[in-house]
This record gives structure tokens, sequence and C-alpha cells, in this order.
């Protein structure tokens, strides 16, 4: 039985600026079904070779696949929907599977503007995708298809939910099949170098209300930090990376284990350079430890400040202050960690004035990177619903934190983006002129300064190619051409009745809370030892 997997082609002008990045998930499903003996896979990255319709269409018509799957955030689910509709019109005998996190809350809207997909695979899929193609190889599809836990289908009209699966408890028994992928094509700018996106750990002990992970994960889980060290050095030896990314929100929850990681990183002498997301509280909390993970190869933090003004901060339940942004931004920067500031603009009071606060603080702070990030909010979350009528766009493809989704009230949209290039033109500006050049070769063996430049590079190259911000799809050339922005909503697509969004989850929880928890960016909360 041959398995056909394909990573949708969508590009937004986002992260990807950086450069490639390998898609993990169709690694660790891969590896999941070679452990237990499906070996007949085939994977087309149709996003990071720019695939287009029609030569997609025949790559799937010569596969002769008799399982295509694909998977989908948000923004990528018209193209994940349209690949399975590919497949239906050319081999239509093929099983058509979708998973990822938009169809895991999303299921019956989507089997229901798109009934040619067959199964959708929702939550962790590494398990329920071998019960899945268990059940096609030996016949049992589509009869003992309610007997599959984890999965939706369409029959007769009705949308049908199994019960949810349980997660994967034991991590580090996945082996996710690195070799699949097509490595020299992913690669990170800024160092010039291949790059990799392992697990540390899956979910969030958190339970914030514009955030998905910890419903998508469920329960919180973190790996043995040697597991990880030793799938790093296979990628570093068989795959030539040069550099990774942990995907986890937040790897510094788990202080304990995070000591480890580096601990094993210093260990084995890898000298392999690496990023990191967390939060603020944190890399307050561990202050005298930052010179330590410097010395692992962490040469990269992107805070999740979110705000410059400390009402935003309170709206967002942060429960940081604006004190201590500054503070963590300083720390890191002492400690020869490039960083990264986040700023969330686009909400419904957001103003010029606002906008020039968030562009004055970032000077104030001087991060060595700034992002500034359209508000988006996920349509299966606690904070979406309670939005309401505010939200008036439900053209997901937008949905890609640089378009803006929500509408301020004493602004357009047009303006709104103008005014955020506005920030970072002139952000960048200063850092290449009296920033940037200075810090080499200062810092860690030259890596800081070098780190800085690259980072320069592709964000120029990116702004050249007007890819950047997706400024070349919506026409914008600068301030004269505010009144010529175009986003291409298409108003043809509609707000999913909340009958149709799974809003809660099963998931366990190591602790029990009776006030709500705040926000990852900051929080006082730290997850206690024995709870993890």
């Amino acid at each position: 039985m041959r398995i056909l997997f394909i990573h949708p082609n969508y590009h937004s002008g986002g992260a990807e600026i950086a450069g490639n990045w390998p898609p993990a998930w169709v690694a660790y499903l891969t590896g999941a079904l070679k452990q237990n003996g499906f070996s007949d896979i085939v994977f087309i990255d149709a996003m990071t070779n720019d695939i287009d319709d029609d030569r997609l269409r025949e790559l799937i018509a010569k596969a002769e696949p008799d399982v295509v799957g694909t998977t989908a955030i948000t923004p990528a689910i018209y193209k994940a929907e349209a690949i399975l509709k590919m497949t239906r019109e050319t081999c239509p005998n093929a099983v058509t599977v979708l998973g990822g996190i938009h169809a895991t809350f999303m299921y019956s809207q989507v089997l229901t503007e798109a009934p040619w997909i067959d199964c959708i695979v929702r939550g962790e899929g590494e398990e329920i995708v071998v019960q899945l193609m268990r059940a096609i190889e030996h016949g049992r599809w589509p009869s003992d298809r309610a007997k599959i836990k984890g999965i939706a289908y369409a029959d007769g009209g009705q949308v049908i939910a199994t019960p949810a699966a349980p997660t994967v408890k034991d991590l580090d028994a996945i082996k996710p099949d690195w070799g699949i992928l097509e490595w020299s094509k992913y690669n990170y700018i800024p160092l010039g170098k291949r790059v990799a996106i392992p697990n540390f750990a899956r979910g969030c002990p958190f339970t914030c209300s514009f955030c998905s992970q910890w419903k998508f994960w469920r329960d919180y889980r973190v790996r043995d930090p040697k597991k990880v060290v030793d799938e790093i050095e296979t990628l570093m030896r068989e795959h030539d990376v040069g550099f990774f990314i942990l995907a986890d929100e937040e790897p510094t929850i788990n202080k304990k284990k995070f000591v480890a990681f580096c601990q094993e990183l210093i260990d084995r002498d890898l000298k392999i350079l690496w990023g990191i997301n967390t939060r603020v509280t944190d890399i307050i909390r561990d202050e005298e430890l930052l010179p330590f993970y410097r010395r692992a190869g962490l040469i990269h933090v992107s805070l999740g400040t979110e705000a410059a003004a400390q009402l935003k901060l309170d709206l967002f339940k942060k429960e940081a202050t604006v004190a201590q942004n500054k503070r963590a931004i300083e720390l890191l920067r002492n400690a020869g960690i490039v960083v990264e500031a986040q700023f969330i603009v686009g909400m419904e009071n957001e103003t010029a004035e606002t906008l020039e606060e968030t562009y004055r603080m970032a000077q104030d702070w001087k991060p060595d990177l700034a992002n500034w990030s359209m508000y988006t909010p996920w349509p299966f979350s606690d904070l979406f619903r309670s939005m309401g009528d505010k939200v008036e766009i439900f053209d997901y493809e937008k949905y890609n934190f640089v378009t803006p989704i929500v509408k301020p009230d004493l602004m357009d949209r047009a303006e709104l983006l103008d005014r955020v290039m506005n920030n970072y033109r002139r952000f960048y500006m200063k850092k290449a002129f009296f920033s940037y050049p200075w810090s080499w070769p200062w810092g860690q063996s030259g890596q800081r300064g070098r780190y800085l430049l690259g980072c320069l590079k592709a964000f120029l190259k990116s702004g050249f190619e007007r890819k950047f911000y997706d400024l070349g799809k919506v026409n914008y050339w600068g301030p004269q051409s505010k009144k010529k922005v175009d986003f291409h909503f298409d108003a043809t697509r509609a707000r999913a009745d909340d009958s149709q969004v799974e809003w809660t989850t099963n998931h366990n929880r190591g602790v029990q809370r009776t006030e709500p928890v705040k926000a990852c960016g900051g929080g006082t909360e730290q997850l206690p030892e024995k709870a993890v």
C-alpha cells in the first residue's frame, strides 16, 4: 500500500523570510508508520518547492497512491482542501486524509465544505494514523471507521467524530524518519546552514484563552533531554543540520529538564547554535543561568513581550510589566544572546499613537530584533468566541499574523499596515547603520555579530523580493500606495456556526487550578517540579 504525504504550498511572508523550514509532521508520521511495517511512503513538499497545482496534479497521478494525507494550520486549510480535491479527481480510489490543528477543531465545517475528504485525524497523529492505515490496508475502511479513536468523517450527510484517542505517553518511543525530507532545501538564511525543528516537549500546562497549544496536545509531556540531544546529533551527522529551533512554545517551563538538556549539549561539545521562544518571567527567573544557556549554544531567544503599553499587557493577562520586559531583554543581551521582541498590533483599539508607542518602547528596550505581528484570533480559541462580531473576516487564508483580521475602530487596515511598516523601516534602518555592524566581532567567537548581520540579510532579501509581510500581493509600496492596498479578502467565506467548532477538549492536568492562569509571555506561575 502506497501512502503519499503532501505539504501544502502556502506562503504568507511571515516566518519563512528566515528560510525554508522542514515540515516535521511528515517525519514523525512516517517514522511511526515505518515502525509498524508501512514502508512505501512518498513525500511531496509543495511549499518549499513552490509546486503549482498543475504540476502537483501530475505528481499525484504519477505516484499512484492508495492513501493521500496532508495537514494544515489555519491559513493553509484551503490549500489542503484543494490538494485532497485534486486527489479525488486524479486518483478516485485513494483514501483522502487531513490532519493538523485547524481540522482538529473545525472538522465539522471542513467536512461540510470539502466532502471529498474521507477522514480527519484529530490531534496527535502518530498512533491514530497507524490504526487508520491498518484498517485501510486490511480492507476494513470504511466499514470499521467508527472503531478508530480520534478521527472524524461524514456519513450520509452527518459529521461523525469518534471518541478522542489517548495522547502519546512515551514521546521518546517515537522515532521520526528525518530521511523522508530533502535536507538540501531547508536552509536558515541568517547562518547559511541547514535548519531543523525538533520537539523537546508537547503541550502546555497553562490554558490561555488565545492559544491552542494546550488544546491540541492536551496534556503536558517532556522528553528525556538525552534523547533529544541524541536526535539533534543524528540530524547533524546524517543530514548536516547546523542550526535548530525547539518546536515548543516555551521549552523553559520545566527548568530542571531544560538545564539538563543544555548540560548534555555542553558535555557532548556539539558546537551547534539554536534558538527558542519563551516567557519574560522565565528569563528573569533564570538570570544566573543565562551564560550557561549561551555556552550550550543558545543564540536566539524570541520573547512574548506582546505589547509595549501596560494597558495591553493587562488586556492579554500577561501579569508582566513593561519594566520586566525591558529587564529580560537587557539580561539576554548581556549574556551574548540575540533577543527578539514580539509585539501584537491591530486590535480594535489600535491607533497611530499606540503603534508609535510600540516603536518608542522598542527603542528604549533595545532588543536586537523586533517583530510586529497582526492580532489573529484563532477561530477555535475561546478568545475568538468571546470577540463576537468584532471579527468580520472569515477568510482563513489571511489568518497569518501579517494580514489585519480585526479592523481598528479609528483607522483602516491599509493605514494600520503602513504604520507597522513605518516601524519596521525605522527600527531596522537604525540597526543596520548604528548597531549590527558594531556587534562584529564581539560576543562569543563573533557568533552574535555574524548572526545579527545574517538576520539583516534575510530581512533585506525578503524586502527586495516583496515577500515580506505579503507586501507584493497586497500592492503596498510605501505610504504613497495606501489607497491602492488590497488584502483580497474572500467575502464568500462565512463564520462557522458555534455548533461546528470543537471548543473543548479532554485533557489531563497535572495541576488543578482554581484561578485563571496567565498568558505565556508573562504570568506569575512557575510549574512546580512535582507537577512535571
